[in-house]
């Protein structure tokens, strides 16, 4: 699992969207008591190793290490336990943080062939939510758990980020993939679709 937290954050890197030591990903180890791995804190995701990782219960610490976990690993708890994913990807990509930012009150998508490939059919509406960032991970948490719908598996972060989170990390890249491009696609259309899409 460790190795793949490290190939899934070079191919980030490779695309941008882990920029630096920004970003974190996890997978769940088990469910009771809830243990996810997830990547340590401060390490150049583009050069991160099998061994740049950490075990974290589901308040987000360290168990059995002196190893730093992410700063939002207790999100990465959080989204687990409720949305019962298997995997969480936390990632910078710019269209997200474009998107929220124009869109604070959630990001609507409707009618894009690309939303079967973010696990949803093309004709339904589907509404991305937004919230406020905040270095407190358990107002993050309170934030994305009231807002939680168990069919859109993403969280915008406003001026931050995005979370998407799957069964595993191969399905959350997938949908990761496709929200990048639904929400790139949103935000550079959004002077054609005034009014209409908006």
């Amino acid at each position: 699992m460790t190795a793949e937290l490290a190939r899934e954050c070079v191919r980030f890197a490779q695309m941008g969207w882990m920029r630096g030591t920004s970003g974190n990903l996890s997978v769940v180890l088990q469910r009771d008591p809830l243990r996810l791995a997830v990547t340590v804190s401060g390490v150049d995701k583009g050069e991160i190793t099998a061994d740049d990782s950490v075990v974290i219960d589901v308040d987000g610490n360290a168990v059995d290490s002196d190893k730093v976990p992410s700063a939002e690993a207790a999100l990465h708890a959080r989204i687990a336990h409720v949305a019962g994913a298997g995997a969480v990807v936390h990632v910078h990509a710019l269209a997200t943080v474009v998107a929220a930012e124009h869109w604070p009150d959630g990001v609507v998508l409707k009618d894009l062939e690309m939303l079967k490939g973010f696990g949803r059919y093309d004709h339904e509406e589907v509404v991305i939510p937004v919230v406020r960032n905040s270095q407190d991970m358990l107002e993050l948490g309170d934030a994305f758990e009231k807002g939680f719908d168990p069919l859109v598996p993403a969280l915008l972060v406003a001026r931050h980020g995005v979370y998407v989170w799957g069964d595993d990390l191969v399905q959350a890249r997938h949908r990761l993939e496709c929200l990048e491009w639904l929400l790139r696609f949103k935000v550079e259309t959004r002077d054609i679709f005034t009014g209409r899409h908006s």
